[in-house]
């Protein structure tokens, strides 16, 4: 069951998200990631604004496909022609807060989930998924990182408190 986010939908369910929107992004993008990777679901996420430096429009991020608004248009403009061209339309959820992007795509098969909802979903399948507790983005992998005995060294090492963690 793939995921279509409207991503600056979801960023704007954290308070202060428009502080630092490249941030945001990166982190809801974090985000996405790992509960792609709990639930075993295709992520697309679409962004209003220009692409990032770091991947550009279409390229995966830790498995999440990623998507920006075309110049002189909105990231709901991208949503919908996205969803006319997908071959997964019935089973496609997109996650939105936008009543005529929702109406939109309705009519052409596919599922709507607000934001909001979408939020405390991803929250909870993270929070309660033991392979991903305490960690994040690049070392949530099965079997990857390092190991709990040698972490608090490394944190000081590189100047890290605890406090900073989070």
């Amino acid at each position: 069951m793939p995921y279509l986010v409207d991503g600056n939908n979801v960023m704007a369910q954290r308070a202060g998200w428009h502080r630092d929107r490249a941030r945001a992004r990166r982190e809801l993008l974090d985000e996405l990631a790992r509960f792609a990777r709990a639930k075993r679901v295709t992520v697309m996420a679409v962004f209003d604004g220009e692409p990032d430096d770091h991947f550009g429009d279409g390229a995966s991020y830790m498995g999440v496909r990623v998507y920006y608004a075309e110049r002189g248009a909105d990231a709901d403009e991208r949503i919908k022609r996205l969803v006319e061209s997908s071959r997964e339309r019935r089973t496609l959820l997109v996650v939105t807060s936008d009543r005529a992007l929702a109406g939109y795509v309705r009519h052409y098969g596919a599922r709507v989930i607000r934001s909001g909802e979408f939020r405390r979903m991803m929250d909870e399948a993270l929070a309660n998924d033991p392979s991903m507790t305490g960690r994040s983005g690049a070392d949530a992998g099965e079997g990857e990182g390092v190991p709990a005995t040698d972490l608090d060294h490394w944190m000081r090492y590189f100047g890290v408190a605890p406090e900073d963690e989070e």
